[in-house]
């Protein structure tokens, strides 16, 4: 989904920035020309408003001119920066040189085996492994992904689900990118794949308790939209599979999952605003599924099960969301609920997790997570203390029910990623690992802040803010703002090895919590969404404004980076505030939203509706008008912009960036330089394997150190 922000994406949060006086990339002059895509105008008529699009041609993929002007582009990214190439190799042998090779994960139980991971010396890929009842058992691999991986250039698994009797191992490959998955199924006694593989599939499933079926979810061939939970037997033809529930409702997405208890089957059917959900006895799987509480406009809930009660997730008369249960044999209405965890006006309820005797909360409050702890039998609850003034903190592999310990992740800007056993009868906290960082890294020289920006409606917007120590509040330093706001998708302040290369030349990093996340409850998004969108996008300029204003950094050293939704962002500002940025950074970019919003046969569309408006309603079309970047380019001065897309890209067509590049390097007035970067042999997240994808990191870096004048 355009929601999503994927771990490549994450990868690439971070760069640099500088004068452009010192930038040796605005002092050559010995580049090509540019590659000019040709126009073709496309009128585009509704409402009675007509807009021309010159390079909507673009959208062939199979055409081999467009292919041609892909790469074309990509010839000049190459020559543009080829002053950088030194760079970008000594960046990319830094950033890897941070990373562990010989590594693992911490093991997690599950149904009487330990679970990992690990990585062997120089594999770009995981090996998932286990041992039975204890760490000192014989390992068991269960997949080797360096083994899967070989032969593509692309390589992801997903959606990894053992049966209940643990001999079978269901599994999800994609070797294009395009999130369209093989669906295969190991014995794991004689590690041998069954001929049962079932073709282009999401990575979603869950077997039933028989061990023998498994429920999957299918997506339209064209439009992605996940649409169809299928049934497969094992030893059955897959071509044949039923059907166990279809979603007719195009603004609709479904999925499948198994209750923590094991005990149900849940098929989940979503869309921005409205939640439905069916449940079925796992131990029954040809029985006919039960409607849990039929779909309501504007009524959001999820669920889980525990011991005689479905809990619900709900926003029902609760904008911030309110923990509810109902005994598992009641009717499907809300009269049976009893409230479990209340409503709180200053407090956004996240999620949850039970145990045998306790019930764990997820909460946000002042846009920061805390874990809430909750004895079943009505003792004394408490909060865990995480000791920053930014930081990410989520629930880990908590699998099972009959026990006191609570497992989870913890970090922050300058805290490596780590994994915590909490006893919740004790209170106390065991690190069970962090995240290794070779080549000398000290926690203790960095300093992490959290701001307050007065936005100009007098909001008040967070920002998470990381350096060096030695950081000196005059102006001088680049300094590089990060930004997404959309889909409620909060972004927390978390540690990558990888800005170290940054941060150690100087630079600091910030991360702008704007409106259209969720991080300070659900009149946040809700105020950064449909006819608000445009305070997404003003908050981000304030929270420049703000940094400049107080002397973080200055116009000639301030950077903006983004991807997806953020890259939507990227482009909005630049079209509102180009003085205030030397240089942009805009990854996958969803920047052509009037076009793809009225284009149904697009992945992600429909169901997109609640998030940015249906343009077929006049209003709505004039409003995202009035933003959408590509439609509101103009001939203006723009910063420096480095653009990336793939060409598999499932979420945003490669077409946006593509067309807004074209566009975009047709009408500006400077000299300042557009390249754009087309991975052509992956999607949404970018290229695959853990070394692999900072060749990436590597040019992004290096083209903001460039500007930067850091190029050493």
């Amino acid at each position: 989904m355009r929601r999503t922000v994927p771990p490549a994406l994450l990868a690439l949060l971070v760069a640099a920035c500088a004068s452009p006086e010192t930038s040796t990339m605005t002092a050559r002059r010995d580049l090509p020309e540019p590659p000019r895509a040709k126009k073709q105008p496309q009128e585009l008529v509704i409402h009675g408003h007509a807009r021309t699009d010159p390079y909507f041609w673009l959208r062939e993929r199979e055409d081999p001119e467009v292919i041609a002007y892909l790469e074309a582009e990509n010839e000049y990214t190459e020559a543009a920066l080829a002053h950088t190439a030194e760079l970008q190799e000594k960046l990319y042998e830094e950033i890897v040189g941070r990373i562990q090779e010989i590594d693992e994960s911490v093991p997690f139980l599950q149904n009487g085996y330990y679970y990992y991971y690990r990585y062997e010396e120089g594999g770009e890929y995981q090996i998932w492994a286990r041992k039975k009842g204890t760490l000192d058992a014989p390992e068991e691999i269960l997949l080797d992904g360096n083994k899967l991986a070989e032969g593509h250039e692309f390589f992801a698994l997903r959606g990894l689900e053992v049966s209940r009797d643990n001999k079978l191992l269901a599994y999800a490959v994609d070797t294009v990118g395009r999130r369209k998955y093989e669906r295969r199924f190991r014995d794991l006694a004689t590690g041998e794949d069954l001929p049962d593989v079932i073709p282009d599939v999401t990575s979603n499933g869950a077997w039933a308790n028989d061990d023998k079926t498994f429920f999957y979810t299918r997506q339209d061939p064209e439009t992605l939209r996940w649409y169809q939970i299928k049934k497969h037997v094992l030893g059955e033809d897959p071509a044949a599979d039923e059907v166990a529930f279809e979603e007719t409702d195009e603004e609709f997405n479904a999925f499948v999952y198994k209750t923590k208890t094991n005990r149900y089957l849940m098929i989940g059917s979503e869309q921005t605003l409205s939640s439905e959900y069916r449940y079925l006895d796992a131990d029954t799987p040809d029985a006919a599924w039960t409607v849990f509480l039929p779909r309501e406009e504007e009524h959001e809930y999820s669920l889980d099960h525990f011991g005689d009660h479905f809990y619900v997730r709900t926003n029902w008369e609760a904008k911030n969301f309110r923990l509810m249960r109902r005994p598992t044999g009641s009717a499907a209405d809300k009269g049976s609920w009893e409230e479990v965890i209340g409503h709180r006006d200053d407090v956004f309820f996240n999620g949850f997790e039970t145990f045998r005797d306790h019930l764990v909360a997820s909460e946000r409050k002042d846009g920061l997570i805390q874990m809430r702890i909750m004895p079943w039998d009505g003792g004394e609850e408490h909060y865990l203390d995480f000791g920053e003034p930014a930081y990410a903190a989520y629930f880990d592999a908590n699998e099972e029910l009959d026990t006191q310990v609570l497992r989870y992740s913890y970090s922050s800007l300058t805290t490596p990623w780590s994994v915590y056993d909490y006893d919740m009868v004790t209170r106390e906290k065991t690190l069970r690992k962090e995240e290794p960082v070779l080549g000398g890294f000290d926690k203790n020289d960095y300093v992490t802040e959290r701001l307050m920006t007065p936005a100009r409606d007098g909001v008040q917007v967070p920002i998470s803010i990381v350096y060096r120590k030695g950081f000196t509040r005059d102006g001088s330093h680049p300094l590089l703002l990060y930004g997404y706001g959309s889909y409620g998708a909060s972004m927390d302040a978390s540690f990558r090895s990888y800005r170290l290369s940054l941060l150690d030349r100087g630079f600091a990093f910030a991360i702008a919590h704007i409106r259209g996340g969720q991080e300070m409850g659900r009149d946040w998004y809700e105020d950064g969404k449909l006819r608000k969108k445009m305070n997404t996008f003003t908050d981000f300029v304030d929270c420049a404004r703000f940094l400049v204003d107080e002397r973080y950094t200055s116009p000639e050293r301030l950077y903006a980076e983004g991807g997806s939704a953020g890259g939507l962002l990227m482009g909005a500002v630049a079209n509102l505030a180009p003085e205030l940025f030397d240089g942009i950074v805009s990854h996958v970019p969803f920047v052509d939203v009037v076009t793809t919003m009225l284009d149904d046969d697009i992945p992600l569309t429909t169901s997109e509706y609640d998030e940015w408006g249906n343009p077929n309603v006049k209003e709505d079309y004039e409003y995202i008008l009035s933003y959408s970047p590509y439609d509101n380019l103009e001939a203006k001065e723009y910063p420096h912009m480095l653009v990336t897309t793939g060409l598999h890209d499932s979420q945003v067509q490669y077409w946006e960036p593509a067309k807004y590049v074209a566009k975009l390097r047709d009408l500006k007035t400077d000299d300042n330089l557009v390249v754009l970067k087309t991975n052509m042999e992956a999607g949404h997240g970018g290229a695959s394997g853990r070394f692999k994808r900072h060749k990436e990191t590597a040019l992004t870096y290096a083209f903001l150190l460039d500007l930067a004048g850091k190029a050493e």
